[in-house]
């Protein structure tokens, strides 16, 4: 099973089902995922308790913050991309997930330390 997916996708149900919260399984690579979304905006807030992470779900005016989320790179079919091929998200407005050799990090600041990875996830 794909813990990142699974994370992804609970918090995509949860913005859809109109939740305040929603709780994840503990992972170190997920909860450096969820933190990247957090500081970008796109949730309120990310704890880590025991074996679960609880994220609180951002709305501006009842509108979710994160409308879409697309898994990209899987345990079955990894992508990676170097620094020039990192795809841009809806010309800028949606941000690139990628783990690169200096840590988990967006499109925009894998581009600025001029390094490539593995795209996990696109979210806008």
């Amino acid at each position: 099973m794909d813990p990142i997916a699974d994370a992804l996708i609970r918090i995509k149900n949860g913005y859809l089902s109109g939740s305040q919260t929603v709780t994840v399984k503990y992972s170190k690579l997920v909860l450096n995922i969820l933190k990247l979304l957090e500081k970008e905006g796109f949730l309120e807030k990310v704890t880590p308790k025991d074996h679960l992470i609880e994220v609180g779900l951002k709305y501006i005016n009842r509108i979710p913050a994160l409308t879409e989320v697309k898994r990209v790179s899987k345990p079955s079919l990894r992508i990676y991309k170097g620094v020039k091929q990192l795809p841009r998200v809806l010309n800028g407005l949606g941000i690139c997930v990628v783990s690169t050799p200096k840590g988990i990090m967006t499109d925009k600041n894998a581009r600025k330390e001029k390094v490539g990875g593995e795209i996990l996830a696109l979210v806008w």
